[in-house]
């Protein structure tokens, strides 16, 4: 067995990218200023910031005003649902949220939380391969309806929404529409117009930046209340000292995702079919979670009979592959799969699923060896747990 790990986790993290580090270097040390100074070492730092801002910007085809830093993707997301629903209510707006059923779980907990505080939720179910769909948004929305958030791309089944459609509902109607983009950069598209987005959110640690900031895309005009007090940063929308280094590797890490993100989704399309292709081919008893055709290049889910995803990630493990069962925020739970759950799977079918997500380092040879090792496995744990074998392959999407 090679020494070498085989790391498919890269929708829980990335491993910062050497030229963003280079990029975050001198404000550890050479530029340690709090840019809230007024003096030299300060201005220094304010225009790092600035100039972080304006390159983030440049990507999503927005005005600099309209990014608010914050330190990760959960804090986006709650500022965005949190933030423009109570300011919307304050201004006399309605108190109606509609989310969808496979939302992380920052926005779906965010939603929840606004309900002790008189607000009306509706949670709109997905088809079988994940997807919402555009006529169930439209019935969903009422006079009193505030917000709508819809993921942009699902970080454990892939599916990739209809983002630009579901917006554009929502802009007819006068609601405002928020977008976790948290799996998307060096993937998908992210200019906010074509978009039709009033709110986007991003966290620099999944396209290879730093851990411990992400931003929040706020249309011009859009109301928010701020979650964080305590000071004048971001335009007195986040309050808080600012983490130079993280910002300007945030910014790098966004620009150098968009730069190559053609090449890099042609490349990891490839290799995610010479995955599912092998795996489907290989293991008896085996599916595909989420649309065939509309996820992320990076996302190969896969259901196995009989076999608990947790047993299959340990001898995956000792192996030195690196998967998950879901998202990383929900690790250690006995509970199935939300996401999987609302694709209509049973309990012991969403249980038996495995996430593979691939990222820059993951090679022809990586996936072969899963393809050779893993069906070995699998049969390893049904012999341990005899059971009928009731699920035909499933291939959704085609």
């Amino acid at each position: 067995m090679s020494d070498r790990i085989v790391y498919l986790d890269h929708a829980s993290t990335t491993p910062l990218d050497p030229l963003v580090l280079e990029a975050m270097l001198p404000y550890f040390t050479q530029q340690p200023g709090n840019p809230s100074s007024i003096h030299q070492i300060g201005r220094a730092a304010l225009q790092a910031i600035d100039d972080a801002r304006e390159q983030v910007a440049l990507v999503l085809g927005c005005t600099h005003r309209e990014i608010i830093f914050t330190g990760g993707g959960s804090e986006s997301a709650n500022l965005a649902i949190k933030g423009a629903a109570l300011a919307r209510r304050a201004a006399g707006g309605g108190a109606h949220l509609i989310v969808s059923a496979i939302e992380h779980h920052a926005v779906l907990h965010a939603a929840e939380q606004l309900r002790q505080f008189g607000f009306a939720l509706t949670v709109l179910p997905v088809d079988a391969t994940g997807l919402v769909r555009p006529d169930d948004l439209r019935a969903a929305i009422r006079p009193d309806t505030a917000l709508v958030s819809v993921m942009y791309a699902n970080n454990e089944i892939g599916t990739v929404q209809p983002v630009a459609e579901l917006g554009a509902i929502c802009r007819e109607a006068g609601v405002l529409f928020h977008t976790d983009a948290v799996q998307a950069p060096g993937c998908l598209p992210l200019d906010v117009a074509a978009l039709n987005v009033d709110m986007l959110s991003l966290t620099a640690h999944k396209f290879y930046g730093p851990k411990g900031v992400g931003l929040l895309y706020a249309r011009r005009g859009t109301p928010l209340l701020p979650q964080i007090n305590g000071g004048g940063q971001e335009r007195r929308r986040r309050a808080g000292t600012e983490t130079v280094p993280g910002r300007g590797g945030l910014a790098a890490a966004l620009a150098r995702a968009e730069e190559r993100r053609p090449t890099y989704a042609a490349q990891m399309g490839a290799l995610r079919d010479r995955l599912i292709d092998g795996l489907l081919a290989r293991v008896p008893q085996s599916w595909l979670n989420g649309d065939r055709t509309r996820r992320l290049p990076t996302n190969a889910n896969l259901g196995f009979a009989c076999v608990e995803g947790e047993s299959v990630l340990l001898l995956l493990d000792q192996a030195r592959i690196c998967a998950s069962s879901g998202s990383a925020c929900t690790s250690g739970s006995l509970e199935p799969s939300h996401v999987l759950l609302a694709l209509g799977l049973e309990p012991d079918a969403a249980n038996g699923s495995v996430r593979f997500t691939l990222g820059q380092s993951i090679t022809e040879a990586d996936i072969d060896y899963v393809l050779r090792v893993l069906p070995s496995m699998i049969e390893r744990l049904r012999d341990v747990v005899p059971c009928a074998m009731q699920r035909e392959p499933v291939v959704v999407g085609d």
